[in-house]
């Protein structure tokens, strides 16, 4: 439990590793993890298993369920990784009235990587809709202070690559030097 708990959302389109990193940030700092996905109502899944792209009126729905887990660990006293796409501005912006430090990791991936990575995995989201992902991503400005990491490499690279950023910065809100610290 924590005075000051923290929120970090790693977003990006599908393939881009959110559920990995975010799974491996919340064990290296001793944070729940929530994986966006189990967040989907099951006409959302029906919708992308048949190829058919979400639009902002099915994302409703998901992106007040993943919110509300949110503010319920952190009125909890819990800091929380949660892996969601937040592709859109409107999206994160939700997402971060869910508290009072919600920081976002964008993982930025190159296309091919993307359809590589999606060709090789079992999930619901058919590497024929990344296309209308890359489409609706709107990569976040300067403005909403996200850390936007390149996530082409080993797992391990990125994960520290992502530790190193958040210890430096810290979440919103954090004074200089207040930066995350590792669990051990």
């Amino acid at each position: 439990m924590s005075e000051n708990p923290t929120a970090i959302v790693v977003m990006g389109v599908s393939g881009s590793g959110k559920s990995t990193i975010g799974r491996r940030l919340a064990d290296a700092l001793g944070y729940a993890f929530l994986e966006g996905d189990d967040m989907h109502p099951p006409a959302n899944i029906a919708r992308m298993s048949a190829g058919v792209p979400l639009d902002d009126a099915d994302r409703v729905a998901w992106l007040e369920g993943i919110a509300g887990w949110m503010e319920a660990q952190q009125a909890s006293g819990r800091s929380v990784v949660v892996a969601c796409s937040a592709l859109k501005r409107a999206y994160r912006e939700r997402l971060r009235q869910a508290g009072p430090a919600v920081c976002f990791v964008y993982l930025r991936v190159g296309h091919q990587e993307l359809a590589r990575r999606m060709r090789g995995r079992e999930h619901f989201m058919p590497p024929e809709l990344l296309g209308s992902q890359l489409a609706t991503l709107e990569e976040p400005g300067v403005e909403e202070s996200a850390l936007t990491v390149e996530a082409n490499g080993p797992v391990d690279e990125v994960v520290a690559r992502v530790l190193r950023r958040l210890e430096r910065q810290g979440p919103p809100g954090a004074p200089v030097g207040g930066g995350v610290q590792r669990r051990g």
